[in-house]
């Protein structure tokens, strides 16, 4: 089985001072948050929806603090994000605009 890190490989995290998971030492923050996402599925399936929200939470917050890195950085890109969204927005009020102003022009000579 492959597996494919989504964070950086062992060299890159161990430059940058982040704790690496080998074989001989667990991850208990990771273990935990996959059992708390895990668990909260679980509840939500059964019909628990306060008690699995609350460990989808836990197990949410237990996943940022471990990939805290990672976070930050798409913190930092969700401004551009926005300004794609808002552009893309306002284009799009744009055509509405246009198609109702012709709509109307055609419900004038209609009419007539």
């Amino acid at each position: 089985m492959v597996v494919v890190p989504l964070a950086a490989t062992g060299n890159e995290s161990e430059a940058r001072g982040e704790g690496v998971c080998t074989a001989s030492s667990t991850c208990w923050v990771r273990v935990t948050a996959a059992g708390a996402l895990a668990a909260s599925g679980v509840l939500l399936m059964a019909g628990k929806r306060r008690a699995g929200l609350v460990a989808a939470v836990a197990g949410t917050v237990l996943t940022v603090l471990d990939q805290q890195e990672t976070v930050r950085t798409w913190w930092n890109r969700v401004p551009g994000y926005l300004e794609e969204v808002q552009s893309i927005l306002t284009r799009v009020q744009g055509a509405v605009d246009e198609l109702s102003a012709q709509g109307e022009r055609l419900r004038n000579i209609l009419q007539r």
